[in-house]
């Protein structure tokens, strides 16, 4: 296996992006024989959509776009971002008894479940990208 894997893509930020978004994460990882067990798909699932629904949330209006990015290292990291022009950084909800706003508290429990972490980190164009870095066993080739 290289020293690492990658994969990009750029959708409009429009709600059928999100399952489109979802898709390309879970067959890059297929394509890169991961994941191996159904939890572990099923967590990747849940975070990209919670990622990609606050994205379109949050840009609604803009005639923008988002880009998914999807990193296994060697060191067997699994990185996925979420990048937006948002300048927003995500928030945690004040009460989890809200109706919305829980997506982030669903994706922090998740990474730290597996082991892994959130980072919000600003971009050049004032945007943000929202890293999720899971621990990962990466495929011996």
């Amino acid at each position: 296996m290289a020293d690492r894997q990658e994969a990009t893509v750029t959708l409009p930020s429009v709600p059928a992006s999100v399952s489109t978004a979802r898709r390309h994460v879970l067959d890059i990882l297929a394509q890169w024989g991961l994941p191996r067990r159904t939890e572990d798909a099923e967590t990747v699932r849940l975070i990209v959509s919670e990622l990609a629904t606050n994205t379109v949330q949050h840009t609604r209006g803009q005639s923008s776009t988002f880009t998914v990015d999807v990193r296994l290292d060697r060191d067997e990291e699994l990185r996925i971002g979420v990048t937006d022009s948002h300048p927003r950084h995500p928030r945690l909800p004040a009460a989890v008894q809200q109706d919305h706003g829980r997506g982030m508290v669903i994706v922090r429990c998740l990474a730290a479940e597996r082991g892994g972490r959130v980072t919000v980190v600003p971009t050049a164009e004032g945007g943000k990208t929202v890293w999720i870095r899971l621990p990962w066993i990466a495929p011996a080739h």
